[in-house]
């Protein structure tokens, strides 16, 4: 039996013929750059989720920088950002000129740790950008109680956790500004690009709404320096017929995770952690394993697909070198990305493939 570790055109087969019924009508309106297509998304996000306003981007990355240059950051600021993540959780700090400084994660759930927060902060430190990875949310009154204390500006980057709570509030409500990716693999997806903004200050949502088109509140008139980061109608038309079937395929992954948690018994394996605080929608069931890589050949001639997310924590990499950090400053982060591993997880596995990717993991 094969068992791909993600295969987008099931989804996309089962919802075609509404899916390009959608992008004639958006053809033939000529909705390209906003447009109704978007702000009927935007509404019905806010009010599938549980938001009051939402803005649409052209990415995931866009909003991250967008709120960094809402919270005013700029070169001498530092803020902080979990290593164990992907590169665009640290980019919009990048983008406007402040300094990332990474904090370690915990081993139990990967996000950052409030301990390790705390202590990475200096009279440099503006704000910090908590990821909730793999669609577990972060330890967010820990986290908020910390940032209040130190006056810090909280950026939720919530790409991979839409439709997660923290005691029953949806993620990118806790924090000042909430940022969401759709990236085609992303719980939902688009078919290309996309990204979203929420906020529960009308100030912080009224600022970014102005940034996204080049500062202007009217045509031609610019009241300050803005960018072009409008998210485009053919990607609003899809995510219209998507967004009603979320709730469905996050909940089939939390029904995978499940099975998996309970088949799973494979001696020296660590599992994803479930904390009590937050609901998970697992965009990824991430394990650690010893002997990772001899794992990963023993599932690959099972048929089984795999990956690797993440490799290389974000203080090692190439672009981030200059910031001092070396092998050993980031422990738990650097074991994460040296024995984690991915299963598959879509909502269109079946039980019986994902009761061979058990039966693969436990003759290992």
């Amino acid at each position: 039996m094969k068992v791909p570790f993600l295969d987008l055109s099931l989804q996309h087969k089962a919802i075609r013929e509404q899916a390009l019924a959608a992008l004639v009508a958006t053809y033939d309106a000529n909705r390209f750059c906003l447009g109704k297509d978007v702000e009927d998304f935007e509404k019905a996000f806010s009010a599938t989720l549980g938001y009051s306003h939402a803005l649409g981007f052209n990415s995931g990355t866009s909003p991250l920088h967008v709120a960094c240059m809402i919270a005013g950051f700029g070169p001498g600021d530092e803020v902080i950002v979990p290593p164990f993540t992907f590169i665009s959780s640290a980019w919009g700090i990048s983008y406007v000129g402040a300094t990332p400084r990474f904090a370690d994660v915990e081993e139990s759930t990967f996000n950052l740790d409030p301990a390790k927060l705390e202590a990475a902060i200096t009279p440099r430190t503006k704000g910090v950008v908590v990821v909730h990875l793999f669609g577990q949310p972060a330890r967010m009154d820990e986290i908020m109680a910390i940032a209040k204390k130190h006056g810090l500006f909280v950026i939720e980057d919530c790409a991979q956790a839409v439709g997660a709570r923290y005691h029953g509030t949806p993620v990118g409500l806790l924090g000042d500004v909430g940022t969401f990716s759709f990236y085609p693999t992303k719980n939902l997806g688009g078919c290309g690009e996309g990204g979203a903004l929420t906020s529960r200050r009308a100030e912080v949502f009224t600022q970014a709404r102005q940034i996204r088109v080049h500062g202007s509140d009217r045509r031609y008139y610019h009241d300050i320096v803005g960018g072009n980061f409008r998210m485009d109608g053919f990607q609003g038309a899809l995510l219209n017929v998507k967004l009603p079937h979320l709730a469905a395929w996050n909940a089939r992954r939390q029904a995978i995770a499940k099975r998996y948690l309970a088949g799973i018994k494979l001696t020296d394996t660590i599992l994803p952690t479930q904390p009590d605080y937050g609901q998970s929608v697992f965009h990824q069931f991430t394990i650690r394993h010893p002997r990772r890589e001899a794992l990963r050949e023993h599932l690959n001639r099972h048929e089984v697909g795999t990956d690797l997310i993440y490799p290389v924590p974000l203080h090692l990499q190439k672009c981030y070198a200059g910031l001092g950090y070396g092998i050993g400053s980031l422990p738990v982060a650097e074991k994460a990305c040296a024995t984690c591993v991915s299963l598959p997880i879509f909502p269109e596995l079946t039980d019986a493939q994902v009761d061979h990717v058990i039966g693969a993991v436990n003759q290992f």
